[in-house]
């Protein structure tokens, strides 16, 4: 890069990093290879935090978030971390629906309903 391009990208750099010429090419590489690295992690704090968000809507209603990814997955429900966290958050019925058919994705977990006979309950052995 030449002079003017690297103090360009130190300006705003604290010290002699912003006018000299040695120690603003120094700062401006290690800034760059500190943003590549970051770009990159930004995407997995990104994740952490959907899984996060997901988590805390699930346990309302008494399912872990390993238990509910496990059961969209046996459905065949195709929703990613990102939608199902802002659903978590902003459409709080919806996800409730979500958990639901996750939990009924397990043979164990299945809600029965049971229709009452029409004897009364003292003639039933």
């Amino acid at each position: 890069m030449d002079k003017g391009k690297i103090l360009y990208l130190a300006k705003g750099f604290r010290g002699r990093a912003k006018n000299c010429i040695r120690i603003a090419r120094e700062r401006v590489e290690k800034a760059l290879q500190y943003s590549y690295r970051d770009r990159r992690n930004k995407k997995r704090d990104m994740r952490g935090l959907w899984i996060q968000r997901i988590n805390a809507g699930t346990r309302l209603y008494g399912v872990n978030y390993g238990e509910f990814m496990h059961g969209l997955m046996k459905e065949n429900i195709q929703l990613n971390r990102k939608v199902l966290s802002e659903i978590a958050m902003h459409e709080p019925y919806s996800f409730k629906s979500l958990v639901d058919i996750s939990k009924n994705a397990f043979p164990g977990n299945k809600v029965h309903f049971f229709v009452a006979s029409k004897k009364p309950a003292a003639l039933i052995k």
